[in-house]
């Protein structure tokens, strides 16, 4: 009886997201059938504000190291780095074949040499409406409409059923580059009949639809014509190449020269322009060095940076810093992207310099969203007709929203699915439940260092910040065991030595006696004397300062 309940549940197909859920970004999600395993998506996050110094967050991927034999691929919707950015990392652990559409491709390229791993990764570009196998599973790739060029979703065939999976997408029937989404696909899926239908959360929240990525440029004919006059900035993301296709376009009408700064612009664009996924007219892409040949009015700066990124060319510009241009009175500067949610404050700042500095700023109308609202969410629910509904890509707000709109549908309460990263969703055409766990979470990346900042570290990160450092250095007679030496205090980001001499000195003469009490009673042991030296000096700073900084005893020999 055992042995044939077993056979029963091991064709279930399992769901497993290893991130993603609960967050923007760091999407990457497990499909797993028996001996098969594939990986949609292996994206990145940015750190949050308490992660001091941290450049990247990434995946643990433990569960995909652990069934190594089992994996046979990474399948991937497009070329956002919340989608990709994570690849040159966990490909040193995970090394499997990579599949995608020819610009998310050409994107992921461009990282792999950057990391020297093109040699030792097998790459397959994908097009629309091709399916590859991959061990038990199928993956047909869809077009779909979004930020960025050849966006795909992913019908994943199993013994199971099919699962669909939306990718980050919009409906958009006027694309500025190639077709619209391939809604009669979605509903020859449907018809098929689908078992789960993992959709785009991000603006569950939304009413009504997105509006058409052409619609900006027709808002960009207009800002030009109001502003014929002044040098105009548009800054972007850098990875919207159909939005840099539009400012081109304006730009062209208004017979102005178009420069693109920012690294990652310069490389998409570039990567873009080789796949002939954007066509600029001849003469129109300056060289930053050849822009001061023409008057401000004939000039386009195109720039990474919209999201106040310190260190991104919109910035530096803002601030002076930028070795080529900066930004004045009698330039205009175009927001043409809203903030990602935690972004506020930093683009916000960056506003508010470029308007001290006398420029226009423009701000409002410039952009719209990649990701579907409400009733593109719909419209993709009715047509696919899913079993079950696994709302994806989003916090746990956003997860909620469209958990509402599946049940508003006729989804059955009980067929919505909220997962959180690493929960195992287990399901065949008869049921589906969570059924227990892997490993999950977030690696740091700082510098060249992967996962070797953890939370240790980053506590004492956070320790340091708030409170600062006091050492104290000692020298013991390695012979008597007397001390020679110190004890001296050194401080940093405690108080200004300079103005606190006194409280300093006071310090030292504490922690002094505690020393020699101890050395008096014979005691000699470093690890004694560390603690006595930590208590103390603890006791006294609070009581003078009520701050706790971190202490450091250091102890030499003579």
């Amino acid at each position: 009886m055992k042995q044939k309940k077993e056979n029963k549940s091991a064709s279930k197909l399992k769901i497993i997201p290893l991130g993603g859920l609960e967050q923007i970004g760091m999407n990457i999600t497990a499909f797993e059938y028996e001996d098969s395993i594939i990986v949609v998506d292996c994206g990145l996050a940015f750190p949050a504000d308490d992660m001091l110094g941290i450049d990247l967050v990434i995946p643990d991927v433990t569960y995909l190291k652990d069934n190594i034999s089992k994996v046979k691929g990474f399948v991937i919707t497009h070329g956002h780095e919340d989608h990709i950015g994570a690849l040159p990392y966990v490909l040193r652990d995970v090394n499997v074949p990579i599949y995608g559409t020819r610009l998310t491709m050409g994107i992921i390229e461009n990282k792999l040499k950057e990391h020297n791993l093109m040699r030792g990764t097998k790459r397959k570009v994908v097009k629309f409406g091709q399916s590859i196998n991959l061990g038990q599973f199928r993956v047909e790739f869809i077009k779909t409409n979004h930020s960025i060029v050849d966006a795909a979703a992913l019908a994943i065939y199993s013994p199971a059923g099919i699962v669909v999976h939306t990718g980050d997408f919009k409906v958009d029937y006027t694309p500025v580059f190639g077709d619209a989404i391939d809604l009669q696909r979605f509903a020859e899926l449907g018809k098929k009949g689908v078992l789960a239908l993992m959709c785009d959360s991000t603006n569950a929240e939304r009413p009504g639809f997105t509006p058409s990525e052409k619609t900006v440029g027709r808002t960009f004919d207009t800002l030009f014509e109001e502003h014929k006059n002044t040098r105009i900035f548009v800054a972007t993301f850098a990875s919207n190449v159909d939005r840099v296709q539009q400012i081109i376009n304006t730009a062209y009408k208004f017979g102005r020269k178009v420069c693109v700064e920012g690294r990652s612009m310069v490389n998409i664009i570039e990567t873009a322009r080789n796949l002939e996924c954007i066509s600029i007219p001849d003469n129109t892409l300056v060289d930053i060095d050849q822009m001061k040949n023409y008057p401000d009015e004939k000039q386009v700066i195109i720039t990474t940076g919209s999201q106040g990124e310190s260190m991104a060319a919109l910035s530096r510009m803002a601030n002076n810093v930028h070795r080529k241009i900066t930004i004045g009175a009698g330039d205009t500067v175009i927001f043409s992207s809203s903030p990602i949610p935690g972004n506020e404050k930093s683009v916000t700042k960056i506003i508010n310099e470029l308007l001290r500095k006398g420029a226009d700023v423009i701000f409002q109308d410039a952009h719209v969203s990649g990701h579907a609202c409400q009733e593109e969410i719909k419209l993709i629910y009715s047509l696919i007709k899913p079993k079950y509904a696994i709302p994806v890509h989003g916090e746990y707000k956003h997860l909620k929203a469209q958990a509402k709109i599946a049940d508003s549908l006729g989804i059955d309460k009980e067929n919505i699915f909220i997962l959180s990263s690493g929960e195992v969703l287990e399901l065949d055409g008869e049921a589906a439940k969570v059924t227990g766990e892997v490993p999950v979470g977030a690696i740091l990346v700082d510098g060249l260092g992967v996962g070797d900042v953890g939370n240790v570290v980053l506590r004492d990160r956070q320790h340091l910040a708030e409170d600062g450092i006091m050492i104290v250095v000692m020298s013991l007679d390695k012979v008597s065991g007397e001390l020679v030496a110190g004890p001296d205090i050194v401080s940093r980001g405690f108080v200004y030595v300079k103005e606190a001499d006194e409280l300093i000195e006071e310090a030292r003469i504490t922690v002094d006696e505690a020393l020699q009490s101890c050395l008096d009673r014979g005691i000699t042991d470093w690890g004694k004397l560390k603690s006595t030296t930590k208590d103390v000096l603890g006791e006294f700073v609070w009581k003078k300062t009520k701050r706790r900084p971190m202490i450091l005893p250091i102890i030499m020999e003579v």
